[in-house]
């Protein structure tokens, strides 16, 4: 429970001596300030808690981030008289019924049957002819069995031509002076085995050439690491005691160093496709990594996420954060791009050229939503943005196309961001300076054209959660693993991430689609490439389509 600062009662100056009501002004005005910074300093701690406690968020909260909440406020609240707070009345919230109950779903009918047990009644054993049967009552019971390993062989005869003789089997010669024969009746001699030509089938194409896995086994390891975020020695030490199975932590890098190579040609092509879309959302997470040249200490790298909504997924491993890197991925990109406020995506927008900046809204939410426990003014945002949401929801539920989203956008969400502008105009007057309203007002107006060029934009969304949503299992899976082992396992992880990313945009069953490729990628030639990229092999393979995707 957050205890409130102290008031600071009024006095009367005048009635203070004049020698010494100066400094008693002095002193107030300091209190005032003291008061004013600690009542700040509080709710500031309360949101840190929150985030990094109670919050929904799994991402800890940057350092840049908890450097921006603490710093810059000393010096606003001295050089700034405290006004007194003025009555505001929060809009009444009307809570939402919960509509979903836990349902018991059954044993799926498409499971094969295991056991089938039937039991006869005493009765009937003992009696059987004064029984007939006419009906039966099925009991379907779920169980589960662990995944094993297994071993396959390829069995690869050897041959030598039948007139192929072996020296040690041979009978001894007889004596040819007794019996003589022309030369011309004469037959050739048998060669002996040891110099004969042996044949024998070579082996076929392999995933991992010289290794001991074959397709099962490596995909296995992909998504326990990827997507169910188990890391290499957790895997590694399930294998040994539960399976009897030694496999290094090492061995199983290696093998995701090979299959990085395998899946950089369907990479390319994904990214082309991406770049051909129009419409690209970017974000970016940042990730820890070993650098071997760096003793002591871990280094902070990021993964720069690109998705088109609905389609695919890129990541891509970078070192540092600087307009630079996205420029190079982007490049000669035409379109539109969406993305939070982070300073250098303007820069990025101008340096390619041909390119229009759409912000996020629901970052801006978040800003008045901090602000909330400080001020109730920021409930009266919240609300417009639900109504903001509301359209979106509806338009979606309908199916709308793009222009008719623009229609309904233009006529219903333009007037609720003209009342946004013109409260947050009024309100940044009324709040002192280094208020967290103040701050996400002016985080707003910094960057308010780029919040509404959706309104006319159709295939635009209001927000960039597409993206955030693909970046959320990166978040989980750093705090198993912690950190990266080497700079370059970073693009290893950007390459499974992509993949496995792209098939969950695409609703199919990561584990069917990484089986199928990575039995035909060995012997698949280039121009083939094509028709196995995640949305290529989505609309040949319907039956890998997730069930109960939520």
């Amino acid at each position: 429970m957050t205890v409130a600062p102290p008031t600071i009662p009024e006095i009367d100056l005048q009635a203070i001596p004049a020698e010494v009501r100066g400094a008693v002004a002095a002193l107030l005005e300091l209190v005032r300030g003291l008061v004013s910074e600690n009542r700040l300093l509080r709710d500031r701690l309360d949101l840190l808690v929150r985030r990094y406690f109670g919050g929904r968020k799994n991402e800890q909260v940057p350092s840049q981030e908890l450097q921006m909440l603490l710093e810059g406020f000393t010096k606003e609240f001295l050089a700034a008289a405290p006004k007194p707070a003025e009555a505001y009345k929060e809009p009444p919230v009307v809570a939402r019924k919960a509509t979903s109950k836990p349902v018991r779903t059954g044993v799926p009918d498409n499971l094969p049957v295991r056991n089938s047990q039937v039991l006869i009644p005493t009765q009937v054993q003992e009696q059987p002819e004064l029984f007939r049967e006419i009906d039966r009552t099925t009991t379907r019971i779920l169980d589960y069995e662990p995944g094993r390993f297994v071993a396959d062989e390829i069995i690869r005869p050897r041959y030598v031509r039948k007139d192929a003789s072996n020296s040690e089997n041979q009978p001894a010669p007889a004596d040819t002076a007794a019996a003589p024969v022309s030369s011309a009746a004469a037959t050739p001699a048998a060669v002996p085995v040891s110099e004969a030509e042996v044949i024998v089938a070579p082996l076929p194409n392999r995933l991992i050439e010289k290794g001991l896995p074959g397709v099962g086994l490596p995909t296995h390891v992909v998504l326990s690491r990827f997507q169910d975020h188990l890391p290499y020695y957790r895997q590694e030490k399930v294998f040994a005691e539960r399976h009897d199975v030694r496999i290094s932590r090492q061995t199983m890098c290696g093998w995701i160093e090979e299959l990085e190579g395998w899946f950089e040609p369907l990479i390319g092509l994904i990214k082309e496709q991406m770049l051909r879309s129009r419409y690209i959302q970017v974000d970016e997470t940042f990730v820890r990594y070993l650098d071997p040249e760096v003793r002591g200490k871990s280094q902070r790298g990021y993964f720069w996420v690109y998705t088109h909504p609905g389609g695919d997924v890129l990541f891509d491993w970078q070192t540092g954060r600087s307009a630079n890197l996205p420029k190079s991925f982007l490049s000669g990109y035409e379109g539109r791009i969406q993305c939070d406020g982070y300073r250098v995506y303007p820069k990025l927008a101008r340096e390619l050229g041909k390119c229009t900046l759409h912000f996020c809204a629901a970052h801006l939410r978040r800003k008045f939503l901090e602000a909330k426990d400080e001020t109730p003014r920021a409930a009266w945002y919240l609300l417009q943005f639900r109504h903001l949401y509301d359209i979106e929801r509806r338009l979606r539920v309908q199916g709308a196309g793009p222009r008719l989203r623009a229609a309904v956008r233009a006529s219903e969400a333009r007037p609720i961001w003209n009342r946004i502008r013109k409260a947050m105009e009024i309100h940044s007057k009324l709040t002192l300076p280094a208020n967290r309203l103040v701050t996400a007002i002016r985080y707003g107006t910094d960057r308010w054209g780029g919040y509404l060029r959706y309104i006319d934009d159709g295939e635009v969304e209001i927000d960039s959660n597409f993206v955030e949503n693909a970046i959320r299992p990166t978040a989980i899976g750093k705090k198993n693993f912690l950190f990266v082992g080497h700079p370059d396992a970073g693009g290893r992880s950007a390459v499974m991430y992509s993949i496995i990313g792209s098939c969950r945009n695409r609703g199919i069953n990561p584990a069917l689609y990484l089986k199928d490729v990575l039995t035909r990628l060995p012997d698949m030639k280039t121009s083939e490439l094509k028709d196995y990229t995640p949305e290529a092999w989505a609309k040949r393979h319907p039956e890998a389509r997730l069930r109960n995707r939520k």
